[in-house]
């Protein structure tokens, strides 16, 4: 495996642990991953829906103003272009935390990493290994059918910790397609060329550091260049996850995602709040919790407080866990500091609350580099299934383990932990 690392890397000064074994999952759960994608499918379609919907006054208002919230006025405006209207992510990459009863679905990633590592991964594993999930081209195949003709891949300073391995995926597909080209770009230089489409690589909030980017969004409104992700703020909000579970809107998800889509996204999506400052009626509470006041939140027991702060997807702090605060962790001071900070800055950045789920203890061997010996680590595990949105279908194209220490609350690549791919296995 050491052998065949790229020799540019593939993350930008990060290391991980190498393991001779690729994550293992049953069939049975392999086949309701790929039933997952097409859900989220639907869930992120619906969820552009509904915006428009608030923004014509055909659903509440409060969405749209939610959605907006800290955003410039000037994206807001691009956003609802017609032009773009049912544009969607292209790629869909949930985090899941593989859990006790199943598994439950931390976020889903706007600008996900990791698609150049997970091939590398496939390719490399699939060598010795049968069964790797999406083979050995896979992810190649799922990004190529992201830029068919070749295309720019766009990549801010912000993001620029992933700039090897998209570089390495460019190479690779034009390895096999010499006819045509895919490049890696600097997005604080970049031009945009008429008929080439556009991988965008960096975070809306990142925009103020991009002096171009008029031009970028002007050709694109225009129809010269086609862009995906979608320049849609609203779609990469973590708040999703809290209007998902909001009574007012709970007709709305049951029809345009069915009962059965709807259903089975209740299983797997954490119950979420919003963190919204504004007074309740004297008699109201808030669902679940049963109190009147936000700031009652902030005197529950430590006992009552696995519960996850998380700040708006519209913030440097969105990326990775920087912006995530488990309650139960906290001392009461600083929990009850960090909920006044949240609705002091509500109309800024939203922040919402979010059940915690602990993960499941899985045991996997890795390679220590200071013993040269083969070790078993005890963790738990973040999995990011890769959906690739082709045509008309939802593709599974890879599957990228993260194996953190037992003692990590937030589960996410780190020095100690083991990156794999993943197996259908019977032993799983």
């Amino acid at each position: 495996m050491r052998s065949a690392f790229p020799k540019e890397g593939l993350f930008a000064e990060k290391d991980w642990l190498l393991s001779p074994d690729p994550f293992p999952i049953e069939k049975r759960f392999l086949a309701e991953l790929d039933q997952l994608g097409h859900r989220l499918f639907v869930f992120q379609r619906a969820c552009n829906q509904l915006y428009q919907l608030s923004v014509k006054g055909k659903q509440p208002a409060w969405v749209a103003r939610y959605l907006d919230a800290g955003k410039p006025p000037k994206l807001i405006e691009f956003s609802r272009r017609k032009e773009i209207r049912d544009d969607l992510p292209r790629v869909i990459r949930p985090d899941l935390i593989l859990t006790e009863n199943g598994y439950i679905i931390a976020e889903i990633d706007s600008v996900p990493g990791g698609i150049g590592l997970t091939s590398w991964l496939n390719q490399t594993y699939s060598g010795f290994d049968k069964e790797i999930i999406g083979d050995t081209n896979g992810m190649l195949d799922g990004f190529h059918s992201v830029l068919p003709n070749g295309g720019d891949i766009v990549i801010s300073l912000e993001a620029a910790t992933y700039r090897p391995e998209m570089e390495w995926i460019a190479a690779r597909l034009k390895d096999r397609h010499r006819d045509l080209e895919w490049h890696v770009v600097a997005a604080e230089n970049y031009e945009p060329q008429d008929d080439r489409a556009v991988y965008r690589f960096f975070e809306l909030f990142d925009l103020p550091n991009i002096p171009n980017i008029d031009n970028t969004l002007r050709a694109n409104a225009e129809g010269r260049i086609t862009i995906t992700p979608p320049m849609k703020p609203y779609l990469e909000e973590k708040m999703w996850f809290a209007l998902f579970w909001m009574q007012p809107l709970r007709e709305f998800w049951r029809r345009e995602l069915g009962e059965k889509y709807f259903i089975k996204l209740q299983e797997v999506i954490p119950y979420s709040w919003l963190l919204d400052p504004t007074p309740l009626p004297q008699h109201a509470v808030i669902p679940r919790l049963e109190i009147h006041d936000w700031r009652e939140a902030a005197k529950l027991s430590q006992k009552d407080r696995d519960l996850l702060l998380k700040v708006s997807g519209f913030s440097p702090l969105g990326w990775g866990s920087r912006g995530v605060a488990l309650g139960a962790d906290l001392p009461h001071a600083e929990w009850e500091q960090r909920i006044e900070h949240a609705l002091e800055t509500f109309e800024q950045s939203p922040t919402i609350l979010q059940r915690f789920h602990k993960g499941r203890l899985f045991e996997h061997r890795y390679w220590d580099p200071e013993s040269g010996e083969l070790k078993t680590l005890k963790g738990r595990v973040r999995l990011c299934p890769y959906f690739f949105v082709e045509q008309d279908r939802v593709k599974l194209r890879g599957a990228l383990a993260t194996i953190v220490p037992a003692d990590k609350k937030f589960l996410h690549g780190m020095r100690d932990a083991i990156l794999a791919p993943s197996q259908v296995s019977d032993k799983a």
